[in-house]
């Protein structure tokens, strides 16, 4: 699933290439993605920058975040998170950053508060992380993706200071104040009255009905 940037409001769409359905293939032992993994809204990494430390320019895209609590999300859920840390993942010669967040409801939330906490009490997710990361679009016919900072996994600060540059990012891209490369940025405003709450649903629609002599 991917947000369509190019359609109006940037729909959420089973991601299409070559006029085929694109899934994440599975590279042993991994099967299919070992976070819930979305991206932050109203962030944008600006194809036009070179970061100063990866020397490699943005992908385009939102913000990638990498949700590493026990329970599995679903599409579209709309979590509040704790920042942990951030990587840099180079892909295909642009800077992709991947950053690790904890749902602030998870048990684990407050004994996870910068990016030493996660090796401690989730030892291997980062070193797994990385290698997912850089192997999987091999199967596809790609080469591996490598990382900016020898793969090293940057602290809660760090973190912190690339989402506020990518959310400084898309307030130009909205504003004007960037070329805004097939991006989509309309937007509608819902009148008075009618951002109405759902109606009223009859109890007796979940009731349960117990039939006499049945089964």
């Amino acid at each position: 699933m991917e947000i369509s940037k190019e359609e109006l409001l940037n729909p959420l769409k089973h991601d299409v290439k070559r006029g085929k359905l694109r899934f994440v293939r599975n590279c042993f032992p991994h099967h299919g993605y070992i976070w819930n993994y979305g991206a932050f809204p109203q962030t944008w990494e600006d194809p036009g920058h070179i970061h100063s430390e990866t020397k490699a320019k943005g992908d385009n895209d939102p913000l990638d975040v990498c949700e590493i609590g026990e329970t599995v999300g679903y599409v579209g859920q709309i979590k509040q998170v704790k920042v942990l840390g951030a990587m840099a993942l180079l892909d295909e010669g642009e800077t992709d950053w991947k950053i690790l967040v904890i749902d602030v409801n998870d048990p684990l939330e407050s004994r996870l508060n910068d990016v030493e906490d996660i090796e401690k009490y989730l030892p291997g997710l980062i070193r797994a992380t990385n290698e997912w990361f850089r192997i999987y679009k091999i199967p596809d016919g790609k080469p591996e993706n490598t990382f900016a900072f020898s793969g090293e996994c940057k602290n809660k600060k760090y973190a912190m200071e690339v989402i506020q540059e990518c959310s400084e990012a898309w307030d130009r891209l909205i504003s004007g104040g960037s070329d805004l490369r097939g991006i989509n940025c309309g937007n509608i405003d819902i009148p008075p009255g009618e951002n109405n709450p759902p109606a009223p649903k009859d109890p007796s629609i979940d009731k349960w009905f117990y039939i006499s002599g049945g089964l």
